[in-house]
Parts: structure tokens; sequence; C-alpha cells
């Protein structure tokens, strides 16, 4: 197994047969244009599966519908497309986040993960091998279809499906927001389920894809944290 990671990296997958000697090596004093040479080798030949595995600063994530396509639109140039049904991403998108007092940073809508992505469900393999290219997660929740919908629930659930998929994935560092505040029902459960999370160890921010409400918040708390991290590992 070989991973390329930087540019200009290379891995040879299947060497090269022994060239054979061409006409000139049997040229002679008496024979000054010979016709005939030597076959080269025969090369390895291997079967490979190669996987792309897209680089991004900060990785979001969160079951299906929960706004990450309207989130990435809001804060880059990106236009993913949008719509109101489950698995309307099937592809990872990216957008560049470009922060007045900070570096800036490439973000990529992870298309909806569910429980069971770990073992396949949803194309949940395909997803989960873009995170393990990201630095960050942002987590992001909808609890917009009532009573019904449990973030503590929800956070739990996925994050079981990173540790399941492999076990550094848990091991990132992750914000969480919860999504559609601008919604009065939303606002009705938010500081109760803020408390929740506050308990666990976790700021839960509070934002709107649809107003840009919290917007300026998230993305400060993401530079600070990404600067963090590269301070870690320069350590």
């Amino acid at each position: 197994m070989q991973d390329l990671l930087f540019d200009g990296q290379q891995f040879v997958a299947a060497g090269g047969g022994r060239g054979g000697r061409g006409n000139a090596r049997f040229a002679t004093s008496t024979l000054r244009a010979p016709r005939h040479a030597e076959k080269g080798e025969k090369g390895q030949e291997h079967t490979l599966r190669l996987e792309l595995k897209l680089l991004a600063d900060v990785g979001l994530i969160g079951y299906p519908n929960v706004g990450k396509s309207t989130l990435l639109s809001r804060i880059s140039s990106a236009r993913p497309k949008i719509a109101d049904y489950p698995f309307t991403t099937l592809v990872p998108n990216l957008g560049v986040v470009t922060p007045e007092e900070h570096r800036p940073f490439v973000v990529a809508d992870i298309p909806g993960l569910i429980e069971g992505a770990s073992k396949g469900a949803g194309l949940g393999l395909t997803f989960l091998r873009h995170v393990e290219r990201t630095r960050l997660l942002i987590h992001l929740l909808d609890i917009s279809e009532g009573p019904s919908r449990d973030a503590v629930k929800d956070f739990h659930a996925l994050n079981q499906e990173l540790k399941a998929y492999h076990s550094s994935l848990q091991k990132k560092t992750q914000l969480v927001a919860l999504n559609k505040i601008d919604l009065p029902s939303v606002q009705e459960r938010a500081k109760g389920i803020k408390n929740q999370f506050e308990k666990m160890g976790h700021r839960l921010y509070f934002i709107s894809g649809q107003t840009g409400e919290g917007m300026e918040e998230l993305m400060e708390a993401a530079s600070r944290a990404l600067e963090s991290i590269s301070d870690q590992v320069h350590e």
C-alpha cells in the first residue's frame, strides 16, 4: 500500500524488464551495420486499485440534508448542487475560504454520512476516505425536523462511524455547529442542546445557511483551530 501526498512524489508500482542489446552492440570491424538485436526481458505485471482521496484543510460532515452544501456556498465561491432530498452531493465539493485576518483554507463538503457508513451503507466507504485527508472537521447538525431529531444522538452516531472506519478519524479536532438557527422551532431547543454539548466538552456554534447568521464566528473558530493544529505539528 502506497500513499502519494506531495507534489512530485513517485512510486514504482511495477518494474520494467531489462532491455536487450541493440544492433549497435553487435557491430564489428567487419560487420559495420548488423541487422539483429536482442529482445528485452518482460517487466512486472500487477493489478492495482487506485483511490483518490481529496486533500482539504476542513471537512464538513453530517447526515444527509443538514445543510453542508449550503454552508460551503456561503463561506466560499463554490456552487455545489443544493436540493431538498438526501444524497444531493455524490462527490465532495471543494471551496476556498479567505478570512481577512487569517490564511486561506480549503473546505471539502463531504457527502452525507449515515449509520452503517463504515460498512458501506449509503456509499459510506466512498465518502469516508476523503475525511482521512482533512485536518479539521466541522460537524453540522440539524434538528429542524422536530423533537424526533436528537442532535446529541446524531453526533455520537456519526463519530462512532468515524471510529469504526479508522480510529484516527475520531481523534481529529471537531467544531460542532447547529444549523437553521433562524427557525423558531430550532431556537426553542437550542439552549438545552447547547448545554448538553458543553457538558461533553464541545462548544456548540449556532449558524444559519439561509441567512448567514453565525458564519463569521464559525470561520474564525476554524481558522484558529487550524493554526493551533499547525503549531502542534511544528513543535
